[in-house]
């Protein structure tokens, strides 16, 4: 079974991008936008501080553009999911999907053994990696069916 540190390390890159509670949804919407990416984590201080909360597209649509707040004014912590739901690295990708799916979410934080921000899990992480695995089991059945299994 594939677990979260799989993923982690099949991503590559342990940057976890953030921003501060304090900061403005303008500065969060355009970090997203560079890296391309639809969640940051809201970091009280560096990487191995204090998880804040979490803010999202989502959260974006929601709460600013919907309300007819101004992103440029509106600070962060006015606009993030406080209570997080944050995985291990031993978690499994149906564990994760099964939080996911139970809680309405599309991104989770992953802490170490330190419980520090390790990384990031996205739905679409966890698709690619089930499908991954699907396809590895399609193949050996098929070697097996066909006899090329020894």
């Amino acid at each position: 079974m594939t677990t979260v540190a799989d993923i982690l390390r099949a991503k590559g890159s342990a940057e976890v991008h953030h921003v501060g509670p304090e900061d403005s949804m303008l500065e969060a919407l355009q970090r997203m936008a560079e890296y391309r990416i639809g969640a940051l984590m809201v970091l009280e201080g560096d990487r191995s501080s204090r998880i804040a909360g979490i803010v999202t597209e989502r959260d974006y649509a929601r709460k600013i553009v919907l309300q007819g707040r101004n992103s440029a004014t509106t600070p962060v912590r006015e606009v993030m999911t406080a209570a997080v739901h944050c995985v291990d690295m031993a978690q499994t990708c149906e564990e994760c999907m099964a939080l996911m799916t139970r809680e309405r979410i599309r991104h989770l934080p992953v802490l170490d053994d330190q419980k520090m921000l390790a990384g990031i899990v996205s739905i679409g992480d966890l698709v690619k990696a089930i499908i991954s695995e699907q396809q590895f089991t399609i193949e050996q059945l098929e070697h097996y069916i066909s006899g090329k299994h020894g």
